[in-house]
């Protein structure tokens, strides 16, 4: 959360993708470089080689604010900046984060009025419309351990 991509806006990226011209199965290009396509043993290499030849970048402002800092900017500054960072506002961000929180808590057994109460949810449906929309699962789902392969990974506690 908060890495961006120099060449493409985040908002643009959302929900969609970036055609990357003259890409075979080994190489691809981006940013006017071409790049070895990495297998799953190098792709935290070439990550780092796309920080240090400035393709990717990080917004340090989305890092503290997810860890509950104020920055010492207004907040329609900070807004302004999480969004053009991540695409999102802070507030889809908070929603995403209590739906994974939910989605761990019912794959682990709990009930969901006790998640929905504990997550500060309305009511049951509120918590399901969330499951749905974030996770792509329903509580019973996620209890049974049921649906396929889940939209987000569990084991994943934090987005940042």
């Amino acid at each position: 959360m908060g890495t961006t991509l120099r060449m493409a806006p985040t908002a643009d990226l959302l929900d969609g993708g970036l055609t990357l011209p003259d890409t075979s199965r080994r190489t691809f290009r981006l940013d006017g470089a071409r790049w070895q396509t990495p297998g799953p043993d190098d792709a935290e290499a070439l990550v780092e080689r796309l920080v240090r030849a400035g393709v990717l970048d990080r917004e340090p402002l989305v890092a503290d604010v997810l860890r509950g800092h104020r920055p010492a900017f207004s907040q329609r500054t900070v807004e302004r900046r999480f969004r053009a960072a991540t695409g999102l506002t802070r507030g889809a961000v908070r929603q995403i984060e209590r739906a994974r929180t939910a989605a761990l808590l019912l794959a682990a057994g709990a009930q969901a009025a006790d998640v929905s109460a504990e997550l500060e949810y309305f009511d049951e449906p509120h918590l399901a419309r969330a499951l749905r929309t974030y996770v792509g699962r329903t509580a019973r789902q996620l209890r049974e351990g049921a649906g396929g392969a889940i939209a987000l990974d569990v084991a994943q506690r934090r987005t940042s």
